[in-house]
């Protein structure tokens, strides 16, 4: 069967025509079911404009698009967006605006067995914006109503109690707040062989005690949830739409914000409204109403809202005048303290086809690293031999090169590397090593003004020497895991020698863009800088205490706030979904009491 190629990847038939629907199912597959269940989900196009509110002007609680003024305009339909705008559509009218399509009806995010085709899609409509920080490494950031949610690995963990007690929440509200997630999408998973191996296995190297089936973030071994149910099909954040007030609450979908509007004649900057464009590229404005209470608030991602509140003029003064951006607050804090947690994985070849699973044990370690599995593929025998990266079936990590980076060199050296890759190759699966938090920080800064385009990001992978050292003592625990005797029957019995040729092959994978070491295993320290990718936990840019209050308010602002990962200085848990989506259950509670009191009712 023939082959062709779409964006960056060559794609098999089969696959093509999986991305392809993309566009038509989207709105078209399940149509009228999920417009039955949210009818006050709708096009961008389908809003119409009006001036700002006048002084005696209400809040809206209409759907119908022509009163304009709404009590608050939640910027970002995401992981926190979501659960945000559900909550405050309780009692207020709320507008949200997401950039991306819906992920209802739409193949390649509904299922786990297509988890890869929506991270290996890098068209315009993609429920992924594909990236790559100036470090090297490939990455993703969510461009579908669910946001993450739409395009994860699905692992669902709980913050720990240190991570609540460091923010500085409320314990008791966030304890009513995680069930009520989780009673909506959460889902125990089916333990696949691939998990009970490693599950056995870091019991058999102390990573103890076993914890069980658990939410809690517990040191030792643990099953956690998934937002995976047990056919396969994901469950996201845009479902918990399905609590909101339909009376009191639109959301516009391909609705791209360009700018917050600011009222600054005042002795502090005050939002009022924000200007975004649809899915025909025509511009819209929207306003908060006047009435005491009204806010915007940006929750738009660790990279989206520190890119926007820069193009909105809030940042430091020196780069944004670089970009002529007119400057309503200098902050020198926007966009800075990024970080990601690095992963390192060993691809681990086994005797048979092992079943698909993505991540549902997790080892919790003292040292600060935690070890986690994924295995098998879900497509057909045609589509594995498509040039997909080792990686890219397992934990999305894209092997292809960048236009700008198409030299006939490069394009050699990519097919010699997959001719070692025949389907045999994913018999198998991959231990994940990931640090937990990682010392090292970078930033987000402009490149241009054009949101559509991903600002400059940097990471700094390993730049403090701790997150190096750590990083080999995960790495040393993946040795033991590959020889311990519960592996034994995925890949008989393996000798130093054979691990050390895992390793290699692991580095002269394709998952980044770092020149390689290969045949150097002797190094672990060289390992990890080789072979680093991400697992999606980017965090920081809006930091509490220096772009944001704790409670969540932009410092210097009126009527503003940021709430989403953007705010975290450490990604909480072993991985942070749980934690974002709590967020914004937590804030709209918190935002609800604080503006009604016991009438909230909530």
């Amino acid at each position: 069967m023939a082959s062709f190629v779409l964006g960056k990847v060559k794609l098999s038939p089969f696959v093509i025509f999986a991305i392809l629907s993309f566009n038509a199912l989207t709105f078209c597959q399940g149509k009228k079911n999920w417009e039955n269940k949210y009818p006050f989900i709708k096009r961008a196009s389908t809003f119409i404009s009006s001036p700002p509110p006048s002084p005696s002007s209400s809040s809206s609680s209409k759907s119908s698009g022509r009163d304009k003024a709404y009590d608050y305009i939640i910027v970002g339909g995401g992981t926190a967006g979501c659960p945000l705008a559900t909550t405050l559509s309780q009692n207020f009218s709320v507008l949200l605006l997401e950039r991306g399509g819906v992920p209802f009806g739409n193949i390649n995010v509904s299922y786990l067995q297509n988890f890869h085709i929506s991270l290996a899609d890098t068209s315009p409509k993609s429920a992924s914006q594909f990236f790559i920080s100036t470090d090297g490494v490939i990455n993703s950031r969510a461009r579908v109503l669910g946001g993450g949610t739409s395009i994860n690995a699905g692992f669902y963990t709980r913050a720990s109690s240190r991570d609540v007690r460091r923010a500085g929440w409320d314990a008791k509200l966030v304890n009513e707040s995680f069930p009520w997630i989780e009673n909506q999408i959460v889902h125990r998973p089916n333990l696949a062989p691939w998990q009970k191996a490693i599950r056995d296995s870091l019991l058999e190297i102390g990573v103890s005690p076993f914890n069980g089936y658990t939410y809690d973030h517990l040191y030792g071994t643990k099953v956690g949830g998934t937002i995976f149910d047990r056919s396969g099909r994901r469950h996201t954040a845009a479902e918990l739409l399905a609590s909101a007030n339909p009376d009191k609450i639109d959301v516009l979908v391909h609705a791209t914000v360009q700018k917050i509007v600011f009222d600054t004649t005042g002795k502090k900057p005050r939002a009022v409204g924000v200007i975004f464009k649809d899915e025909n590229g025509n511009q819209h404005r929207a306003y908060i109403a006047r009435r005491r209470g009204s806010e915007i608030i940006v929750s738009s991602g660790a990279i989206g809202s520190p890119q926007l509140l820069l193009l909105s003029g809030v940042g430091p003064k020196s780069e944004l005048k670089k970009l002529n951006i007119s400057v309503v607050l200098d902050n020198k804090f926007v966009g800075k303290g990024m970080a990601d947690n690095p992963l390192n994985c060993v691809f681990v070849p086994t005797k048979t086809p092992v079943v698909q699973s993505l991540i549902q044990t997790v080892g919790i370690t003292k040292m600060g690293v935690y070890i986690e599995g994924s295995s098998g593929f879900g497509q057909s025998q045609d589509s594995i031999q498509c040039h997909h990266g080792i990686a890219s079936a397992e934990i999305g990590q894209l092997s292809t090169i960048p236009p700008k980076q198409r030299t006939q060199e490069a394009m050699q050296a990519y097919a010699r590397t997959k001719k070692d890759l025949p389907h045999e190759a994913f018999k198998g699966g991959f231990i994940l090593e990931k640090l937990a938090r990682p010392i090292s920080r970078g930033q987000v800064t402009l490149i241009n003004t054009n949101v559509d385009n991903n600002p400059s990001i940097t990471f700094n992978y390993f730049g403090h020497p701790y997150d190096l050292g750590r990083c080999v003592d995960g790495i040393r625990m993946v040795e033991k895991i590959v020889t311990a005797k519960h592996f034994t029957n995925f890949t008989g019995q393996l000798d130093k020698q054979t691990v050390d040729k895992l390793l290699n092959k692991s580095v002269a994978a394709n998952v980044n863009f770092i020149p390689k070491h290969t045949n150097d295993t002797e190094s672990l320290e060289q390992f990890c800088k080789d072979t680093v990718t991400t697992i999606w936990h980017y965090h920081g840019g809006c930091h509490v205490g220096k772009v944001v209050s704790p409670h969540y308010k932009v410092l210097g602002v009126h009527r503003l706030r940021v709430v989403d990962g953007s705010t975290f200085s450490d990604s909480p848990g072993t991985n942070p979904q749980a934690t974002v989506m709590m967020l914004g259950r937590y804030m709209g509670v918190k935002i609800l009491r604080g503006r009604l009191g016991r009438s909230a009712g909530i």
